[in-house]
């Protein structure tokens, strides 16, 4: 199986929303009509209901309630709305399968602990935080895609990682000749996420070559922090190995790790509980 087979058996997948498609686009764009976006944001009402909830949860401690698309971009920003509007899109583009032995409440669960995990580190490195965030959301969509997309393929990827007491990549790839990061690279690409965002779901398994920490390093180990303070719960979780550059990369302290442990942690439920679909 090819990433072109993966995509074109995906075709069926909802779209992302028009306004989400000229969010992503706006990513790479310095003159952005940010009243314009926001009335197009406020045309989809369950759109708009979530992201408030989100905007006024105590994950961005607001000193009072937000009623509108725009006041919230006038207080919290335009970065941190699209990044809210993107996550609320995406997770609400898969349906769980009925009768699958996938986990679909532990995916998000993860997958929102990585999220987290790279908005705290991302500062550290001067990456912006919600781009983080968006690219941490995402790092795991080609698992989703193969779940949801070929529930009774992933049966054996489950049995294959029981077999051989595996993390999900090396199982997907004896199942499926693929693996997620391939898979969700591709998708990010039709979907048109910018090509920061395809890189660091493609390489979130990668430590990456010479240089100073990217996106790409800080989804790398957010996953796997997310994964070693077992925010998602998984009874079967394992964390993967944590290369020893891309943690001198990063270059924090012993205090400024516990720190970001801590953070993270806290932020995790607040955002788990608004955020899961």
């Amino acid at each position: 199986m090819t990433v072109d087979d993966v995509i074109k058996a995906v075709r069926d997948l909802p779209s992302l929303p028009a306004v989400v498609s000229e969010l992503l686009a706006s990513m790479s764009q310095d003159d952005i009509d940010t009243h314009a976006l926001a009335a197009k944001i406020t045309l989809d009402q369950a759109l708009t209901a979530k992201t408030l909830r989100l905007a006024n949860s105590s994950f961005y401690g607001m000193p009072a309630k937000v009623t509108s698309i725009q006041q919230a971009i006038s207080v919290l920003g335009f970065h941190a709305i699209r990044t809210l509007v993107t996550a609320c899109s995406v997770t609400d583009s898969f349906a769980p399968v009925p009768g699958s032995q996938f986990d679909f409440p532990a995916f998000w669960r993860h997958s929102i602990a990585s999220a987290v995990c790279a908005r705290v580190l991302a500062p550290h490195v001067r990456i912006n935080p919600d781009t983080a965030f968006t690219a941490g959301l995402l790092h795991d969509l080609g698992t989703l895609v193969l779940a949801s997309r070929f529930p009774d393929d992933y049966r054996r990827v489950h049995a294959y990682r029981i077999e051989h007491d595996c993390t999900a990549a090396p199982a997907q790839l004896a199942v499926f000749g693929i693996d997620h990061a391939a898979v969700g690279s591709a998708l990010a690409a039709h979907w048109k996420f910018p090509p920061p965002i395809q890189a660091a779901v493609a390489e979130h398994h990668q430590p990456g070559g010479d240089g100073p920490a990217t996106l790409s390093t800080v989804i790398y180990v957010a996953n796997i922090v997310a994964h070693a303070l077992d925010l998602s719960a998984q009874e079967d979780d394992q964390a993967p190995p944590l290369s020893l550059a891309a943690w001198q990369k990063l270059g924090l302290s012993d205090e400024a790790w516990r720190s970001v442990f801590a953070e993270a942690e806290q932020l995790y439920d607040t955002m788990c509980k608004m955020l899961s679909p």
